[in-house]
């Protein structure tokens, strides 16, 4: 059977894969992915805490899986934001590489 601990253990490992992301690549879209990889890892630690945790009567605590909706929406709203940013960034710049981009203006 699966524990918490199985849970925790597979997203604490995907939280360090896209903070290593985050870290050491230089494509934006590399690190866009690698940040949304990090928000999948707490909704995934999110949903393991609500489900291993049982109430008084018995049944698993929902609360945190509405908590995990409201950020998979955010990170919707981001995605749409972020691309359209990076899509500017290229038609100006012709570049998606983050030391190419070295000031705000355009």
């Amino acid at each position: 059977m699966t524990t918490l601990g199985d849970y925790l253990t597979v997203s604490g490992v995907l939280f360090a894969i896209g903070f290593s992301g985050v870290l050491l690549r230089r494509n934006v879209i590399i690190i866009f992915m690698a940040l949304e990889l990090m928000l999948n890892a707490a909704n995934l630690s999110l949903v393991a805490f609500s489900r291993f945790r049982l109430g008084d009567d018995g049944l698993p605590n929902y609360n945190a899986q509405v908590l995990v909706f409201f950020i998979i929406t955010v990170a919707a709203a981001e995605v749409a934001v972020g691309l359209a940013i990076i899509v500017a960034l290229y038609r100006a710049r012709r570049t998606t590489h983050v030391e190419d981009i070295n000031s705000l203006k355009f």
